[in-house]
């Protein structure tokens, strides 16, 4: 979903939605600072999702607290999950600290929040930057715009200072927006990108890459564990990853090229038969992307052989075939990962069960392409290695 047009060389220019050798990651899990995701719900069709959605947010408030457990330098921050679409976690601006909710995008590089001056209608609903509230605040003259293939927004660059859970980054560059487009309902304020430094859209240097050249994270490695529960349980991991939140061992993949969180995908198949990628592919892991994206092509045949239905933007299925439906696998680097029907069928908030494969990603004029969101995510742990240009993926725990 928050696939810049920058960052997918792709959404953008295409289609214009880490130093460390990580053999001994655990030992390092004293230094890792967590910080726990929220799952929240972004398939607004209906008002009866609306009204959930506001009661949740009502009945469960954010409040910033961190807890450090005994003996180490881990940070968590508690975060609470609502419906199945979305991760959302709590990160702070300013000094003194003004707190946003925001997703943890590995599909694009900036930072951005609301501007107090705002006029967009999403940006009523949002927590705005008090810019005369914090002392460390430094402007600049520099407008930016940054467009998904979900929406737009566009604003100015600023400098101030960010906290995620204890980890600080300084003089850190990023936007405030004054106009949001295509966010309205969605239970955000804003975008932490994770992708390499060249996808930047606003040329500022991402809050990771600011961490790692102040000292503050030891090694330049990220990771997401994304719970299929709806409990305080999903977690992003800054400087190392702990062994509890996957099982077996990480099958480490290279990127297609440094710079993109790309892998070369062998295929996907269904019951023995590649239905996808069958020369080979590109796939993008992307934690701002909710779904599973495909060409439509592939993935309209998809649906036939699972007998989906189109209604509205969805495809819906039988729920009484759930139990029925055959694992889809994804071949990568020669390890299958093989995706449930339990995981790839949800459903909404009527009753209805609805397939999270979509289409659209012919976008991608140089290779097949898919996108592996949130849907397969939550299955596999991910780990992000910018020191080796790596992506390590394991069941998840």
């Amino acid at each position: 979903m928050l696939r810049t047009q920058t960052s997918l060389s792709t959404w953008s220019q295409e289609r214009s939605m880490k130093w460390l050798v990580l053999l001994g990651l655990v030992a390092f899990s004293e230094c890792i600072v967590k910080i726990p995701l929220t799952k929240v719900n972004i398939m607004r069709e209906t008002l009866s999702e609306k009204s959930l959605l506001n009661n949740f947010l009502k009945e469960y408030a954010y409040r910033l607290s961190q807890i450090s457990t005994h003996n180490s330098k881990i940070a968590s921050i508690p975060m609470r999950n609502f419906l199945d679409l979305m991760y959302v976690g709590n990160i702070t601006i300013g000094t003194p600290p003004q707190e946003f909710r925001v997703v943890f995008d590995t599909g694009s590089s900036d930072l951005w929040v609301p501007s107090i001056f705002c006029s967009s209608p999403s940006c009523y609903a949002q927590t705005t930057f008090q810019y005369r509230e914090s002392s460390t605040y430094q402007r600049t003259n520099k407008p930016f715009e940054i467009i998904y293939g979900s929406g737009r927004t566009k604003g100015y660059l600023v400098y101030d200072t960010v906290r995620i859970g204890d980890l600080v980054s300084t003089n850190q560059p990023f936007g405030l927006s004054l106009e949001e487009y295509g966010f309205d309902g969605l239970p955000f304020d804003g975008v932490l990108g994770l992708n390499y430094p060249n996808m930047s859209f606003i040329r500022a240097i991402p809050i990771f890459d600011n961490l790692k050249k102040q000292g503050a994270i030891s090694e330049p490695v990220f990771a997401f564990y994304l719970s299929k529960c709806r409990a305080n349980s999903s977690v992003l991991m800054l400087g190392g990853v702990d062994k509890a939140y996957y099982k077996g061992q990480l099958n480490w993949v290279p990127l297609t090229r440094v710079g993109d969180w790309r892998v070369n995908m062998d295929h996907i198949s269904m019951k023995g038969k590649i239905i996808g990628c069958s020369g080979g592919c590109e796939a993008l892991v992307d934690t701002g992307t909710s779904l599973i994206e495909g060409p439509t092509r592939l993935v309209t045949d998809l649906h036939k052989l699972m007998s989906a239905t189109p209604r509205g933007s969805k495809h819906y299925v039988s729920c009484s075939t759930i139990n029925t439906l055959p694992c889809i696998i994804f071949t990568i680097n020669g390890i299958n990962y093989p995706l449930p029907a339990q995981a790839y069928i949800l459903k909404d908030s009527q009753g209805g069960c609805f397939s999270t494969f979509k289409g659209g990603t012919e976008i991608f004029k140089h290779a097949e392409t898919w996108v592996l969101g949130d849907i397969f995510l939550r299955q596999y742990f991910s780990v992000y290695d910018r020191g080796n240009n790596r992506i390590g993926l394991a069941p998840a725990a």
